[in-house]
């Protein structure tokens, strides 16, 4: 059943801050391509809390388009499986375009259930967004940083 366009975007995503500096961090080494990566966490309700943030190679070493290293995907998955966690999505950056969603990342954002994380480098200061997509249409999702002890 597809969700409603007031359900699709309910989900809040919880990142901690040294989370965010992680990616922020791995997304400027990667410059001038795309960064890439998962996250792993828990569900309750319609919050997703990452605990884990998994940094990956980008194997297609493109600034347009990402391709996460399968190698590294089924180590994290693995990981977040000992560590009894559950995949919540994937983040990658955008080097040169805004923090939404392309048409190649509509397009393939098979899981309906899964956070897309967009960083972008196109303004002056980095912009992170959260997205779902779900029958090729993408739905922003609340996305809280915390700092440590929220």
């Amino acid at each position: 059943m597809s969700a409603s366009p007031e359900e699709a975007g309910k989900f809040r995503v919880r990142l901690k801050v040294s989370d965010y500096e992680a990616i922020l961090g791995h997304a400027r080494a990667e410059l001038p391509n795309e960064a890439c990566g998962l996250l792993g966490g828990r569900l309750d309700g319609d919050v997703k809390t990452v605990e884990k943030v998994y940094l990956t190679s980008n194997v297609d070493a493109s600034r347009e388009h990402f391709s996460i290293d399968p190698r590294e995907q089924l180590a994290a998955v693995k990981d977040m499986r000992a560590n009894g966690l559950v995949p919540l999505g994937n983040f990658h950056s955008h080097p040169e375009s805004p923090a939404r969603p392309s048409k190649e990342d509509i397009h393939l954002a098979h899981d309906p259930n899964a956070s897309y994380l967009i960083l972008s480098f196109a303004e002056e200061n980095p912009v992170i967004k959260a997205f779902r997509v779900e029958n090729e249409i993408p739905y922003q999702e609340t996305l809280e940083i915390e700092q440590a002890g929220e």
